[in-house]
């Protein structure tokens, strides 16, 4: 069986999770993959960009916690700046729309989602979308047919059609490190009122950095209100593009992610290694409700 690059990098993500006290050389978690030294060193550097040292830094409890701090006066000045001139701060990457009263309550009757499942630098993701936007993506560790229960219980009444060759360029263009600077990638979002507030809030964090559920309830004006955000995050539907990866415990304890916390770590990791290639992913917000 075919082991991917990401399945590679997840295997030595956990192995330096459980042995970072030792500091493991790299021949000791190369062996640990099955490669050899310099094999596996071309492949974290090709995934990552940065050294399996270098990484296994920005995995620290140290790490995470200082850009917590950096971050929580960030995600308020970000998401101020973003309802009050968006066009000043970056190029739009992605666009929010939310479905309607009746949208809601039908259920996706009458809409037809096409999907496909594609390999991206975090293993395999099934996207889907309709004629008004990407409306789901998520990681698949699993088989295809779990992936699809995840997107009917999303979407139980709607026309389900697999067309990868329809949403392959959309998969590439959103995993691209260089994605294009036109017009925006629309999301189409079901879910409530606070819960499309959460997640236009998520929009605001910049890449790389992180934030946590108080925060996020603070900027929203409702300071109480951390573990309804806490729902709302773990609702999510678009991962990555909402980036609720970027949301960790007050503590700086990156905490759990519905789509494996080792993908989690992974993307972070990734993030804060690569700032330039994702600067301009999801930098504004665009209110368009």
């Amino acid at each position: 069986m075919l082991i991917t690059d990401y399945e590679r990098i997840a295997q030595a993500i956990r192995f330096l999770e459980k042995n970072h006290r030792a500091q493991p050389k790299l021949a000791v978690v190369a062996a640990h993959v099955g490669l050899s030294e310099c094999h596996f060193q071309r492949l974290f550097q090709r995934w990552a960009g940065i050294s399996p040292k270098r990484f296994l830094q920005c995995l620290t409890a140290a790490h995470a916690q200082s850009l917590l701090m950096q971050s929580g006066s960030l995600l308020e000045v970000t998401f101020e700046a973003g309802l009050s001139s968006p066009s000043r701060l970056h190029n739009l990457f992605v666009k929010l729309h939310a479905v309607t009263p009746a949208q809601w309550r039908g259920r996706g009757n009458g809409v037809t989602i096409r999907y496909g499942f594609h390999e991206s630098p975090f293993g395999t993701c099934l996207l889907a979308m309709t004629e008004k936007g990407i409306c789901h993506l998520s990681f698949v560790d699993g088989t295809k047919s779990q992936g699809l229960a995840a997107l009917a219980v999303q979407w139980p009444d709607a026309t389900r059609v697999e067309d990868s060759g329809e949403t392959r360029p959309i998969a590439q263009r959103v995993f691209s490190r260089n994605p294009e600077q036109g017009a925006a990638l629309p999301l189409w979002v079901r879910g409530s009122p606070f819960q499309v507030k959460v997640w236009q809030a998520l929009l605001s964090i910049p890449p790389g950095a992180l934030t946590s559920y108080g925060s996020v309830a603070a900027a929203l004006g409702t300071p109480g209100a951390s573990r309804a955000v806490g729902s709302a995050v773990a609702r999510n539907a678009i991962a990555y593009l909402i980036p609720c990866h970027r949301v960790i415990r007050s503590t700086g304890a990156l905490g759990d992610y519905r789509w494996d916390p080792v993908r989690k770590k992974a993307l972070l990791a990734w993030e804060s290694a690569n700032p330039e290639a994702v600067s301009h992913r999801i930098n504004s917000l665009k209110r368009n409700m």
